[in-house]
C-alpha cells in the first residue's frame, strides 16, 4: 500500500501523545507527592518516547517511499516517451517533467544502469533513440548517422564517427560479444 508507513507512523505518534498526556493528567490529578510526580511523569517518557520515535521513523521512512514512487513515474515517463516517438530529446523531456536538465539526465543514466533503456542516446544533441537491440547487434550501424559502431563496453556501443553512445539490454550485449 502506497504511503502506508506514513499513515502507520503518524497513527503511531499520535498515539504516544494520547498515552503521555493521559498519563501526565492522571499522575498530576492523583494527589502524589512531588516525587511522586517526578517518577510518574519519568515513566511516562520512558513508555511513550520509544513509541514516538518509532513512529517518527515509520512516517519519515514512508515519505522517502513517496519520494523514491515519484521517482520511478518519471522515469516510466522517459521510458513511455522513447518508447512511443522513437525519438525524443532531452528538452522535450525536461519540459514533460518540468526538472532540471540535470535531474533528467541522472534519471537517463539510471535506466541506462538498470538495464531497461535500449537505445542511442546523442549527449551532444540530446537525442535518444528507442532502437531494437537485435537492429544493433545485426547491423553494427549506428542510428543516428548511419556509420559503423564499436564495442566500448559491456552493453555499450560507440559511434566513432558521430560520438552517439548505444545501450543494449543485457540480452543484446551477450549476443554482441560472442558474434565479435
Amino acid at each position: 500500500m502506497r504511503g502506508g508507513g506514513r499513515i502507520v507512523g503518524l497513527a503511531i505518534m499520535a498515539i504516544s501523545a494520547v498515552l503521555f498526556l493521559g498519563w501526565t493528567a492522571t499522575v498530576v490529578t492523583s494527589g502524589t507527592t512531588a516525587g511522586g510526580i517526578v517518577l510518574g511523569l519519568f515513566l511516562a517518557l520512558v513508555v511513550c518516547a520509544p513509541l514516538l520515535g518509532i513512529g517518527f521513523y515509520l512516517w519519515r521512512k514512508g515519505q522517502q517511499e513517496e519520494t523514491e514512487f515519484a521517482q520511478v513515474a518519471q522515469e516510466k515517463k522517459i521510458l513511455n516517451m522513447v518508447l512511443t516517438q522513437g525519438q525524443v530529446t532531452v528538452q522535450e523531456i525536461i519540459v514533460e517533467l518540468q526538472q532540471p536538465r540535470e535531474s533528467v539526465e541522472d534519471m537517463i543514466r539510471n535506466l541506462v544502469g538498470k538495464q531497461l533503456f535500449s537505445g542511442a542516446i546523442n549527449w551532444e544533441e540530446g537525442l535518444l533513440y528507442s532502437v531494437d537491440s537485435q537492429k544493433l547487434t545485426d547491423g553494427r550501424n549506428c542510428p543516428n548517422c548511419g556509420g559503423e559502431v564499436e564495442l566500448a563496453g559491456k552493453g555499450l556501443i560507440q559511434c566513432a564517427w558521430c560520438g552517439s553512445e548505444v545501450f543494449l539490454t543485457q540480452r543484446a550485449a551477450t549476443q554482441l560479444d560472442s558474434a565479435a
